[in-house]
């Protein structure tokens, strides 16, 4: 794993542009290094290959969704461990309990959560990550 940044990497899966532009400027303008995917399969793709430090993962993607997604990387021994936090406006209990119950760190509902909020959970669940012995 290459980490350049010390702050980590955000990989935003979603598929509405704005979403994406929005995120991708929050999460620039803390620190981190940034990396995006409009669909499901490009997001798995760059999981493999990235190992971003934390996953913003929408649910409605085209040619993947979300939680086909998430379950292929609590399936693969090497990603497992890379936190996902479902950002979705589906917010019925539901698909917030389908997401945690398959291995979603956090779920967060677009409508009901600001940049800020989205930006303070994903620095608390990367801070209590316990970093790899070197």
């Amino acid at each position: 794993m290459n980490e350049q940044n010390p702050k980590g990497t955000v990989l935003l899966i979603e598929d509405e542009f704005g979403f994406r532009r929005i995120y991708t400027s929050v999460f620039k303008y803390a620190g981190y290094d940034v990396l995006d995917a409009e669909d499901g399969e490009k997001g798995f793709q760059m999981v493999l290959k990235h190992r971003p430090s934390i996953v913003l993962l929408d649910l409605l993607l085209p040619k993947m969704n979300g939680l086909e997604v998430l379950k292929k990387i609590r399936a693969t021994d090497e990603l497992k461990k890379i936190p996902v936090i479902i950002f979705s406006v589906l917010g019925e209990e539901r698909e917030v309990g389908m997401g945690l119950s398959m291995g979603a760190n956090d779920y967060l509902i677009k409508g009901n959560s600001n940049p800020k909020e989205i930006l303070d959970k994903v620095q608390d669940i990367l801070s209590a990550q316990v970093p790899d012995a070197k």
